[in-house]
């Protein structure tokens, strides 16, 4: 993706958040180790509940017990917002699990500051070194290694070719205003334009970050963390500009309502012929296949438009990967469980069958992709690359950018309302 130095602006951690007083959940952490029967139990917990990423990491589960005989791996899986939620009250009780899906940044430094996991530096070492320079980046804090990365991706538009051309859309729009104009023209030909999980206010705040990044500039993200203010002029027109989109009425019926990988969800309105587009991160065409029936060779993808005028650039992108974190004193058999997620062959069946990009150097063969591609092929040229801003900024900020902005859409809070109550809660952190 070019010089990771110029990522890192992407990937500041904001300042430790306060205690969450929130109920300790248990059965997690640190009763994993050996029982008197010699066999050590590592607990894994993950977000892949979508097929077939779910069969297949449970599958690789079993390939690693056949090859530690010693060792089992109690996997356990949660939707994305009960995930959070759920490590969230973890964090505030002081014990999470053996092994534990990261995003990264300022949420994964609130758990290191709280010395609460594990750091990898040295004892990944002989793996470590030989993946992505990039898809390490947010696992990074202060040169130190806190996750080991297993996908690395950008947010963008996923749409459906046969929609744009019924509509008479030549080609992608590469500008804001192009965007809206094909939106007007998707509606004109009876076509919904945008399928959004209203529900989940994640996918919302989408839009929202990406506004921001294209009129107010990546370093401007950085800054308005460092400095607790979000009420710039390129964060209120960025809500200006969602308002305008909305304004429209892009989305499905009933979106306020909907969830992201139901079967009646945003990712099923697309992947049924439905919806012509969402704004989705590069594991969208396996969801939207396992949600609804796929789009086939119908599914295209383009980057985030350029907004004229603005500070950013189109090759600036948004994202950010998965990976995992270790508690802190965790058992050496799940170091070995992450040299075993991280090795080419792994890499390459996650690459092959759950739509992941690699992490692995070697591992690229294997995607043959077209549409993971063009995603690829758009990261390694990007010039500057933010951090999902719910995991980049401190928690407390990052859920107040989803919450805001799920108001915006909803109608409730001006452009600058959001931009104000974003700066509070980062203030609030201090």
């Amino acid at each position: 993706m070019g010089d990771p130095a110029l990522s890192r602006r992407g990937f500041l951690a904001a300042s430790a958040a306060a205690g969450l007083g929130m109920t300790a959940l248990s059965g997690c952490g640190g009763d994993s180790d050996s029982g008197s029967s010699g066999t050590t139990t590592i607990e894994w917990w993950n977000i892949s509940t979508t097929q077939p990423t779910k069969d297949v990491w449970a599958a690789l589960a079993k390939k690693f017990e056949a090859q530690n005989p010693t060792v089992k791996v109690k996997i356990v899986q949660l939707e994305n917002d009960a995930y959070k939620s759920k490590m969230t009250a973890l964090t505030s009780s002081g014990k999470l699990p053996d092994i534990f899906h990261t995003w990264g940044g300022g949420v994964l430094k609130q758990q290191v500051d709280a010395g609460l996991v594990e750091d990898l530096t040295d004892r990944t070492k002989d793996f470590a070194t030989g993946l992505l320079p990039v898809a390490k980046e947010p696992y990074l804090l202060d040169d130190k290694l806190y996750g080991i990365p297993f996908d690395i991706g950008m947010i963008g538009f996923w749409y459906n070719k046969a929609l744009f051309k019924k509509a008479g859309i030549s080609e992608p729009p590469a500008t804001w205003s192009g965007f809206l104009d094909a939106v007007r023209k998707l509606k004109s030909a009876g076509v919904t334009p945008i399928a959004l999980a209203g529900k989940e206010k994640w996918t919302g705040m989408y839009y929202w970050a990406y506004l921001a990044m294209r009129t107010a500039g990546i370093d401007a993200m950085a800054k308005a963390d460092a400095d607790k203010d979000f009420t710039g002029p390129g964060f209120v027109q960025a809500g200006e500009h969602l308002k305008d989109l909305v304004a429209l009425e892009p989305f499905q019926k009933g979106f306020l309502g909907a969830a992201y990988s139901t079967p009646t969800g945003q990712a099923a309105s697309v992947g049924n012929g439905k919806a012509a587009m969402e704004l989705m991160g590069q594991w969208a065409p396996v969801v939207q296949a396992d949600a609804g029936k796929g789009l086939g060779d119908d599914l295209g993808f383009f980057p985030f438009p350029a907004v004229e005028g603005g500070k950013g650039t189109i090759t600036e992108v948004f994202g950010g990967g998965g990976g995992h974190a270790l508690r802190r004193g965790a058992p050496q058999a799940a170091v070995d469980f992450l040299k075993f997620f991280a090795s080419e062959t792994t890499d390459r069946e996650l690459v092959k069958k759950t739509g992941v990009l690699p992490v692995v150097p070697a591992a690229e063969a294997a995607l043959t992709d077209p549409n993971l591609q063009a995603v690829q092929k758009q990261l390694k040229s990007a010039t500057g690359f933010q951090l999902y801003l719910d995991q980049a900024y401190a928690p407390a900020v990052g859920q107040e950018v989803n919450d805001s902005v799920g108001a915006l859409i909803a109608g409730s809070k001006s452009p600058g309302q959001v931009a104000e109550s974003i700066t509070k809660a980062a203030k609030e952190e201090q």
